[in-house]
């Protein structure tokens, strides 16, 4: 774990900043009060009922103290409709502890180890930094901001240890 995030700093402090214009999303209220920059990303995101479910993977695959730390990070946050709405039973098998790798992989594969804020990719298709997972994700900022298919219904929602966007849709890796 300590080198994951040894070259996640590496790449944080070689890596462009990114920056992801806000994007036009519902109206529900996703922890974008000034004070929410003193929080963490895992406090603003177990603050909030829309993410229960990402709260709730965190804790079972341990790694709620580690997105706790000094970052920075860019977390692309599924809302409990997008948990909901993969197939059946892919959630409580995720959560057995029998299978706490497969689910820390797919909530690493959600993560960048660098602040990439919404203004950056307006108008622009890139690769991201590597995931904390080790794969890189489509971003498509044509046609407001599109990670790996899922739409950032919310973005740019800032704590004191990096950036969360809401996303519509849980991010699968490859493997």
């Amino acid at each position: 774990m300590r080198k994951i995030f040894g070259a996640m700093l590496a790449l944080a402090l070689v890596a462009p900043a990114f920056t992801v214009p806000a994007v036009a999303g519902g109206s529900k209220s996703y922890g974008t009060k000034p004070a929410a920059e003193a929080q963490t990303i895992v406090a603003i995101a177990a603050s909030n009922p829309d993410f229960s479910t990402l709260v709730t993977a965190l804790k079972a695959a341990e790694l709620t103290e580690a997105l706790s730390g000094a970052g920075p990070f860019t977390v692309f946050a599924p809302t409990n409709a997008a948990f909901a709405a993969l197939p059946a039973g892919t959630v409580e098998t995720l959560l057995k502890p029998e299978n706490k790798t497969k689910l820390q992989a797919v909530l690493k594969f959600h993560v960048l180890g660098a602040s990439v804020e919404s203004s950056a990719l307006a108008g622009k298709t890139l690769t991201s930094p590597p995931t904390l997972q080790g794969g890189t994700l489509a971003i498509d900022g044509r046609n407001g901001v599109k990670v790996a298919g899922a739409n950032v219904v919310k973005a740019d929602i800032r704590g004191s240890n990096g950036i969360i966007h809401v996303i519509d849709k849980v991010l699968l890796p490859a493997n």
